[in-house]
C-alpha cells in the first residue's frame, strides 16, 4: 500500500498542508533489488574514524577499499561534501575519557552524513574487558548508537553497532557490506555480536554468494517467506519452499516464478519432520540453509484465550520448529557450515497486548538460538533469529487506518518496512561470510521505538 505521508508531501495541492502541520516526510529508502555487487561501495564517500586505540583499522580500511569506496580522512572532505559511510573503530575504547575523544571526532561530522547514509560503530566485547570500567564504557556505545540513530533516522540514515571479539577481526567483511550497504536500509539501532567461535569459510565468492547451497524456507507461499525464497534464489541457492496444503496453488505459482521447488506440508503433522527429512535426503542429500518462517497468530487476552488458540500457536511457532530441527540434525542433514535462521518478532522482545501465546513462542526462539548457536559452533553452523517490526504485508493492509499509520510511524525511519527488508537480513545471515554471527537476534524494524 502506498505511503500516505509521502503522497501528501509529493502532491502540490496537499504538500503545503502537510508541511504546515509538521507531518513527517519519509525519505525514500535506498534499497537494492538485485544480488550483492562485487564492489558495493563504488562511488560512495567513506570515512573511518578511530577514537582511542582502535584495533581494527587495517581490516576495515581494506574492506572499504576492496568494496570500491572513496575513503577520506575527515580533514580531506571538500566544503559541502557529504559522507555516505561512516565507520567508527571504537574497538580500543577503555575509559570515560575516550567518550570525549568520540564526541570531538563525530560532532563536526554528524550533520555531514548524506541521506540514506550508513553509520557503523565497532566496539570491544564487554565480557572481554580488563575491568568493570572497560565493560561499562564498551556497553555505553550501544546507548550512543541508538540515540544517534533516532536523531538521524528521518534522513534515512541507519546507525548500528557491532561488538567484536578479539579473535573476530577476520569476520568483518560481510557485516560491513550488509550494514553499510543498501541491503540494510531498514535495519537500524541494532547491536550485534561478532565472534570467532565458528569456523570461517576458506573463500567467499564475489558474486552469487550462495551458489551450490540448498535452502529450505517454511511459510514460503507469500509475504516474507516468498520474499526470502526469491532473495536466496538471487544469490544462487537452490530453494525448497514449504507451506500448508491449503496454500498449494499459491505455492506452486510462486515457485514457478522464482524457480524454487514447492513442497506442500503441514509442519505440525505428527510425521512431518520425518517426511521432510526423507524428502531432503532423497532430493538433495542435505541442507545448507534452513529458514523457519512459518508462524500463526491467534490473538486474545489471556483471560479470554481458549485452550485451542494457545496450543495452535505453540504447536506451529515452536513445537514444529524444534521437531524439524531435531529430525534434520539427528539425521545429519544440516551440513557443516550450515545456517539456521528463525523468524522471531518484536512481540517476543517487547510483548504485545492480546498475544501472550505468540510472544511466548517468539521469545522462546530468541533463547533457543542463543543456546543452539553454542551447541553447533564446532560444526561451523550458525543459528540466528530475525525480529521484524511493522512490515507492509497483506495483513497490515487490512488493519484499521489509524492503527496502520501508528505502526508505520513508530520508528526512526518514519515508515513501514517491506518483506524484502526482512529477506535481506535473512539472506545476510545465510551467507558463508556471516560466520561471525551466531546466537544473535536482530530486529528489522527501522529502529522501532517500542521494545529493546
Amino acid at each position: 500500500m502506498p505511503d500516505l505521508l509521502q503522497q501528501l508531501h509529493s502532491n502540490p495541492l496537499s504538500g503545503w498542508l502537510a508541511r504546515s502541520l509538521g507531518l513527517p516526510n519519509p525519505v525514500t529508502l535506498a534499497r537494492e533489488d538485485g544480488p550483492y555487487a562485487a564492489r558495493p561501495f563504488a562511488g560512495k564517500t567513506a570515512l573511518l574514524v578511530i577514537p582511542g586505540d582502535g584495533m581494527l583499522e587495517q581490516p576495515l580500511a581494506e574492506i572499504l577499499e576492496r568494496g570500491g569506496a572513496n575513503r577520506h580522512a575527515p580533514d580531506d572532505l571538500a566544503g559541502d561534501e557529504r559522507i555516505d559511510i561512516l565507520v567508527v573503530d571504537a574497538s580500543g575504547i577503555r575509559s570515560p575519557a575516550d567518550y570525549t575523544t568520540l564526541h570531538g571526532q563525530l560532532h563536526p561530522l554528524a550533520r555531514r552524513i548524506a541521506r540514506n547514509g550508513r553509520v557503523l560503530l565497532l566496539a570491544p566485547l564487554p565480557e572481554e574487558a580488563a575491568d568493570p570500567v572497560g565493560a561499562g564504557v564498551a556497553r555505553g556505545l550501544e546507548g550512543f548508537g541508538r540515540s544517534l540513530g533516532k536523531e538521524l533516522g528521518a534522513k534515512g540514515i541507519t546507525v548500528n553497532l557491532a561488538y567484536v571479539a578479539r579473535d573476530a577481526g577476520n569476520r568483518l567483511e560481510m557485516p560491513l557490506r550488509f550494514f553499510c550497504g543498501p541491503q540494510g536500509a531498514y535495519v537500524s539501532g541494532q547491536a550485534i555480536t561478532i565472534r570467532g567461535s565458528v569456523q570461517a569459510p576458506e573463500a567467499t565468492p564475489e558474486k552469487q554468494l550462495l551458489a551450490g547451497k540448498v535452502a529450505l524456507v517454511t511459510g514460503a507461499a507469500r509475504g516474507i517467506g516468498l520474499a526470502t525464497a526469491q532473495r536466496l534464489r538471487q544469490e544462487g541457492a537452490t530453494v525448497v519452499c514449504v507451506d500448508v496444503p491449503g496454500a498449494s496453488a499459491e505455492l506452486e505459482r510462486s515457485c514457478e516464478q522464482t524457480g524454487a521447488t514447492p513442497l506442500a506440508m503441514d509442519i505440525t503433522a505428527e510425521n512431518a519432520p520425518e517426511e521432510l527429512a526423507a524428502f531432503i535426503q532423497g532430493e538433495f542429500g542435505g541442507l545448507d540453509i534452513l529458514v523457519h518462517n512459518a508462524g500463526i497468530t491467534r490473538d486474545k487476552t489471556l483471560g479470554k484465550m481458549p485452550a485451542e488458540y494457545w496450543q495452535q500457536v505453540i504447536d506451529v511457532n515452536l513445537e514444529a520448529i524444534i521437531a524439524i530441527d531435531r529430525a534434520l540434525l539427528d539425521a545429519g542433514l544440516v551440513r557443516d557450515n550450515g545456517r539456521l535462521v528463525y523468524l522471531s518478532s518484536m512481540s517476543g522482545i517487547a510483548g504485545n497486548f492480546g498475544q501472550t501465546n505468540y510472544a511466548t513462542t517468539k521469545a522462546a526462539l530468541i533463547g533457543y538460538v542463543r543456546a543452539l548457536g553454542q551447541v553447533l559452533a564446532d560444526r561451523g553452523i550458525c543459528a540466528n533469529a530475525v525480529a521484524p517490526g511493522f512490515i507492509e504485508t497483506a495483513m497490515t493492509d487490512r488493519m484499521p487506518f489509524f492503527t496502520r499509520e501508528a505502526g508505520r510511524r513508530l520508528n526512526s525511519l518514519k515508515q513501514g518496512g517491506q518483506p524484502r527488508d526482512v529477506a535481506e537480513l535473512v539472506c545476510f545471515l545465510s551467507l558463508p561470510g556471516a560466520c561471525g554471527l551466531t546466537g544473535n537476534t536482530i530486529r528489522v524494524c527501522g529502529q522501532g521505538l517500542i521494545g529493546a
